[in-house]
């Protein structure tokens, strides 16, 4: 029986009706899907040709086309075409106002996914951030960069265990505080002990 009406339902809908409840159906179902995936750890997202340009004054890794905002275009696109044939609204302005609709929610998707990149980028480490740091070694430091122990620094509220070598004539031991002076190749970090006073 409810197959009836179902059934029923669709065949009264009109071929815009169809295509508005076929598109905001299939596209709610994805959204949903995507959004339990990323709750669960598994993120996927696949950023197309077609990058923002920096005219917005956004950074060129801005990405207008990714999977995520593609989904949410088309699930705003289907329920605001639905709501504005129910309301009566032609065909054509339907579309009308469900591109405007899509167009805002993949720009918006788009932005989020960005904000989420540079607080994601904003998070990693910049080892020159480290120089003039004091830390404390880790695994002693041979002498006269002969080889490289490591040190621990406190930044951001975390603790780095970065590798670390020194020029000077003595090995640093284990427990020793040292000031970061500089950063060579590969992040490795020159650092000097520090004299206890």
């Amino acid at each position: 029986m409810l197959l009836s009406i179902s059934n029923g339902w669709w065949e009264g809908l009109s071929g815009a009706g169809q295509a508005f409840w076929g598109i905001s159906i299939v596209f709610s179902v994805l959204f949903v899907i995507q959004f339990v995936l990323s709750l669960i750890g598994v993120d996927f997202d696949l950023d197309m040709d077609g990058d923002a340009d920096t005219d917005f004054g956004m950074d060129a890794d801005f990405s207008l086309f990714s999977i995520r905002s593609i989904i949410a275009f088309f699930t705003f696109f289907g329920w605001t075409g639905v709501l504005m044939l129910d309301a009566g609204f032609g065909v054509w302005i339907a579309v009308a106002i469900a591109s405007v609709s899509g167009l805002l929610a993949m720009v918006i998707v788009g932005y989020m996914m960005y904000k989420f990149t540079q607080f994601d980028e904003s998070g990693t480490f910049n080892p020159n951030s480290a120089i003039n740091h004091i830390g404390e070694v880790y695994l002693f430091i041979p002498a006269a960069k002969t080889g490289y122990g490591k040190i621990h620094l406190k930044t951001k509220g975390a603790v780095k265990e970065m590798d670390a070598v020194t020029d000077g004539p003595l090995e640093i031991p284990t427990g020793a505080k040292v000031k970061v002076v500089e950063v060579l190749d590969d992040n490795l970090l020159l650092v000097e002990k520090l004299n206890r006073k």
